[in-house]
């Protein structure tokens, strides 16, 4: 029997097939993290209904100060030299709108012009259902189709990175895919610039992890990653670089401190799995980890430090968190550089 699919990738899916078949429907709610995909989609509608015609058909609205007057206005317009209009509306947050609004835009709703497409976009505001306006929330389950743009799975990113990176004229293989991924994080937007990036400095056909080094930008939780490896491995001169980096960044030392926390934490995880005869499938499914690459190399990192130092790790994080907030005056800075000196002496001593 089929597994069946998650309803967010089956909106995503019968998107895809409408627009191909041609059989669009009339309402979109478009959300989720990866903004690539939704502007993607946003174009191959409008292409598909106002190609050529755009000038009269495609209509952008603002949500801040909309009413549902005037979006009504617009979707009432005919189309023309066409047979469908589109109208795109960006962070327009229908659960803020007055009750007089919100029963206008149900009822609009419930009479959409066939011959219009309206695409409801949140980019800067979160798309949140609330069912404490019951009838908006069913109004929207009965006539909207949402379609929620989330990161995609680990096979389909992959496969993306390939195809983009082949029509620049090079190959790359999974390692050093999955290494591209942890270093410079998984939403499309932030992967295209840095693969032009890559694809302009190497040398070869083939992408190497040494080539992705060398000039891509990677993500805050990619940096604090190899703060705590350094530490793991005692060599206090290579977390002091890496932080001293970070802070040139003007990164917040609490933040710092939060995430080498949580880094901290699965460190103390993995270390649990080696005492223990666990896997690094065990690691992954502890701390949701999408890439094998990156739990083996926790686990490797693991290796150099004991329990009892994880434990204390943890700990002496907690305390100094604890004292950067509460006590006046303290050097967030100072205090985390003197953290890291001492957890990398605990390692050779």
């Amino acid at each position: 029997m089929a597994a069946k699919k998650k309803p967010d990738q089956a909106a995503y899916d019968k998107l895809r097939a409408d627009l191909q078949a041609g059989t669009l429907g009339t309402v979109y709610i478009f959300h989720g993290e990866e903004s690539y995909l939704r502007e993607y989609y946003v174009t191959e509608i409008k292409k598909a209904l106002t190609a050529g015609s755009e000038a009269f058909n495609y209509h952008k609205l603002e949500g801040k100060g909309l009413t549902v007057q005037t979006l009504a206005e617009t979707a009432e317009a005919m189309p023309m030299m066409s047979e469908r209009t589109m109208i795109q509306v960006v962070d327009w947050d229908l659960y803020k709108l007055n009750e007089e609004q919100r029963t206008s835009f149900i009822a609009l709703l419930e009479d959409f012009p066939p011959y219009c497409c309206l695409v409801l976009v949140y980019d800067q505001i979160e798309y949140s259902p609330n069912k404490k306006y019951k009838k908006l929330f069913t109004a929207l389950e009965k006539h909207v189709q949402a379609v929620k743009f989330a990161e995609q799975s680990q096979d389909e990113i992959r496969k993306w990175i390939a195809r983009r990176f082949r029509a620049a004229g090079h190959t790359i293989d999974v390692p050093a895919a999955e290494h591209l991924l942890f270093t410079c994080g998984s939403l499309m937007n932030g992967l295209i610039p840095e693969i032009e990036k890559i694809s302009a400095y190497a040398k070869h056909e083939r992408i190497t992890k040494a080539d992705i080094d060398a000039v891509a930008a990677p993500v805050l939780e990619a940096q604090v990653f190899d703060l705590t490896k350094a530490v793991a491995r005692g060599s206090y001169d290579q977390a002091a670089e890496v932080l001293g980096s970070l802070l040139k960044m003007q990164e917040e030392p609490f933040m710092l401190l939060a995430l080498l926390g949580k880094e901290l934490r699965r460190l103390y995880t993995a270390r649990i799995a080696l005492d223990n005869g666990k896997d690094k499938f065990w690691l992954m499914e502890q701390w949701n980890i999408r890439f094998e690459s990156v739990a083996r190399q926790m686990l490797d990192n693991a290796r150099k430090v004991s329990q009892a130092w994880c434990a204390n790790a943890v700990r002496r994080c907690y305390e100094v968190d604890l004292r950067i907030k509460s006590v006046n005056g303290v050097n967030g800075a100072e205090e985390l550089k003197l953290l890291l000196m001492e957890l990398a002496q605990g390692v050779k001593a």
